[in-house]
C-alpha cells in the first residue's frame, strides 16, 4: 500500500507544477481542491482522491493512482495519476493591435469588425 503524500509534493512530483515552491503558493491561493475542498500544503492525498488544479483560468481533474514523493519522468508521472480533464473549446483569436500603431484606418476597422464577428 502506498503511503499519503503532500499535495504540494505530489503536483511537483507529477509535473503539474515546476516548482515545489509554485504548487505550494498555487495552494495558498486556493486553486487546488482535493475532493471538493480547498486545502493548504500539507493537506495529503492518497490513491482515489480527486484533485482539482486551476492552471491559466481552466480546472484541471486529476485521479490520484500512485502516491510520489520525488520527481520523476514524463512517462512514469503520467501513470501516477489518471487525467479526467473534458477537453476545451476553442477559443477564436481576436485582432490585436501593436501598441503605438496609431489609429487603424477604415480598411482595417472593418477586418477587426469582420474577426470580432460584428459584420
Amino acid at each position: 500500500m502506498t503511503k499519503p503524500v503532500r499535495i504540494d509534493s505530489w503536483l511537483w512530483a507529477i509535473r503539474v507544477y515546476k516548482t515545489r515552491s509554485a504548487a505550494t503558493t498555487a495552494c495558498r491561493a486556493g486553486h487546488v481542491r482535493v475532493n471538493s475542498d480547498k486545502v493548504k500544503a500539507a493537506q495529503t492525498v492518497k490513491p482515489g482522491d480527486e484533485v482539482r488544479v486551476r492552471i491559466s483560468g481552466f480546472d484541471r481533474i486529476l485521479i490520484v493512482r500512485q502516491t510520489l514523493t520525488k520527481r520523476v519522468g514524463a512517462p512514469v508521472a503520467a501513470l501516477a495519476y489518471e487525467d479526467r480533464t473534458p477537453a476545451r473549446e476553442p477559443v477564436a483569436a481576436l485582432g490585436v493591435r501593436d501598441r503605438g500603431a496609431g489609429r487603424p484606418t477604415k480598411r482595417e476597422r472593418r477586418e477587426i469588425d469582420r474577426l470580432r464577428g460584428r459584420d
